[in-house]
């Protein structure tokens, strides 16, 4: 990803980067996401890249973790650096409960 020089010496994204930056394939392999499932929000890994699928890894309240696929052009949204998937608002609301105890 290139970067172009800001007039207050800082970096500047343009705007063809930013665009491109609003899809799954845009995140790196092992990147954490919220991603929003069917009754919840989970938090989510990414651990398989292929051209036509990205395989991510979600988290279950009862322990486990389960595997889901999404297209590589899978719109994302961000809430400041926090990458999410799917749609809806108010993620820290209905985000999975992983441990009653914390």
């Amino acid at each position: 990803m290139g970067a172009l020089t800001a007039p207050n010496g800082g970096l500047d994204i343009s705007s063809v980067e930013a665009e491109e930056a609003l899809t799954l394939i845009s995140l790196p392999l092992g990147a954490r996401l919220i991603m929003r499932c069917r009754k919840d929000w989970r938090t989510a890994t990414v651990c398989a890249i292929t051209p036509d699928k990205i395989t991510l890894s979600v988290a279950s309240p009862s322990g486990h973790t389960y595997r889901v696929r999404r297209p590589p052009d899978a719109p994302l949204s961000f809430d400041g650096s926090i990458p999410i998937i799917g749609e809806g608002c108010c993620w820290r609301a209905g985000l999975a409960r992983y441990d009653k105890r914390w």
